[in-house]
């Protein structure tokens, strides 16, 4: 019986695993860590949602089990929302499901639509649920390089032509995490396109919608004609009204689809607790002045952000939306890879971030970095990385002699110290 679980096997070590090891040996020391690697909102959920959630949870019928798909009222106001922002029409009843947050849905989606052995195309780096919720319920995950959109409708068509059994769906995400990128309505077209040429599925993760910085807001892939005969897209109110851990998400489109992921949530829960699900439809309904005021606090890090950690040293590309920016790894510290420079990152400016590899390895070049942190602790942040750059050769000589290269990886010794200090 010492043979490891079947499913278990499939799922390497969680990459993000060592870091946070290390975030919690350096606290325990007594170390202030700046933590920019978990996209945590860490904002307050605007007091209107929190008193409806109040009022509805002093009401003792809402204390029986929900509704797995959602209660009316919230699948209405999901519909509603897609009509004022993207024009695309919804029937709540067949086209509109309820998730526990983005993550929950994706992952029974999986379960739903594929068999053992079905390939699955996704890009890489991506979110992690977007290749394992397929892994998870036996599925082959081709990935796709990306790195702009240039060329990848040409590797789309090359993962086609490799594949075999043909694909059976495709994963987009846009706003991406971790990447940031954004995707414009004729880059959904040629999605939808390629789709049905192949007769394929696309499943969109659009969790990121309202978190955008430079003037134009993020479409949906259901505004593309023909797009709901073969799409699903996910939403989730985490990030657009501070909710993450309330649980609290949406899948839309194609009927079969939603239907599908439907009858295994039947299965595996009765919903959100239903004073979530109230609260929820009146973030929905009501006023929205909240989702700028928390636009505008993403912005002004970004801002913040790219601006200190310039003057310290490290150029990272300004975001247009989501609320990551992903950054290159400097160039004297780019052959450590990404979890070798998160762990020097941690160790010499006490500023922790998700290592690239984390997401696919064609991240690997790359961190991604959480607009989690208030102003304040960005620049302190900074000021740490520029004592880290102005020491970079005498901190890569001693990190490279205590944990030894092999090729292009860094392989971490289980004690760590501080360059100059101990």
């Amino acid at each position: 019986m010492s043979e490891e679980f079947h499913r278990i096997k499939r799922l390497p070590p969680y990459v993000f695993e060592s870091v946070n090891k290390l975030k919690a040996k350096a606290r325990a020391e007594g170390r202030d860590i700046i933590d920019f690697g978990m996209g945590n909102p860490d904002m307050p959920t605007p007091p209107h949602i929190v008193e409806k959630m109040i009022e509805a949870v002093r009401d003792p019928k809402t204390h029986r089990y929900s509704s797995s798909r959602g209660i009316p009222g919230l699948r209405k106001a999901q519909a509603a929302y897609y009509k004022r922002r993207f024009g695309v029409t919804l029937n709540p009843e067949t086209e509109v499901i309820a998730t526990l947050g983005s993550k929950e849905g994706l992952a029974n989606l999986a379960q739903a639509i594929t068999a053992p052995g079905d390939v699955i195309l996704c890009p890489n780096p991506s979110y992690p649920i977007h290749a394992f919720g397929f892994i998870i319920s036996g599925a082959v995950i081709r990935s796709v390089p990306f790195e702009s959109h240039e060329g990848f409708m040409d590797m789309l068509e090359r993962g086609v032509r490799h594949s075999v059994p043909k694909p059976v769906a495709l994963v987009v995400s846009y706003p991406s995490n971790p990447t940031a990128q954004v995707a414009t309505l004729d880059f959904y077209r040629e999605i939808i396109a390629f789709a049905a040429k192949h007769d394929i599925w696309v499943i969109s993760d659009l969790a990121y919608s309202e978190i955008y910085f430079d003037g134009n807001p993020p479409p949906s892939i259901l505004q593309v004609p023909g797009a709901k005969e073969r799409a699903v897209e996910f939403t989730s109110l985490s990030k657009t009204y501070n909710m993450p851990g309330w649980r609290m998400g949406f899948a839309v489109g194609n009927e079969r689809l939603i239907n599908a992921l439907g009858r295994v949530k039947s299965y595996l829960d009765y919903g959100a607790f239903t004073p979530i699900q109230v609260a929820a439809t009146a973030a929905l309904n009501g006023p929205q002045d909240c989702v700028e005021e928390i636009r505008q606090t993403y912005k002004s890090r970004r801002d913040v952000l790219v601006d200190s950690m310039a003057r310290s040293g490290w150029d990272i590309p300004s975001p247009p939306a989501s609320m990551f920016a992903w950054s290159p790894i400097p160039e004297k510290f780019r052959h450590l890879g990404s979890l070798g420079f998160s762990t020097l990152l941690m160790e010499q400016a006490d500023v922790a971030v998700a290592p690239g590899i984390g997401f696919g390895e064609y991240g690997d070049g790359h961190v991604r970095i959480g607009l989690v942190e208030n102003e304040h602790r960005i620049r302190q942040a900074a000021r740490g990385v520029k004592r880290m750059m102005s020491n970079a050769d005498q901190i890569l000589a001693e990190y490279e002699e205590r944990v030894g290269i092999k090729g292009n990886n860094v392989v971490a010794h289980p004690t760590t110290t501080r360059a100059g200090r101990t």
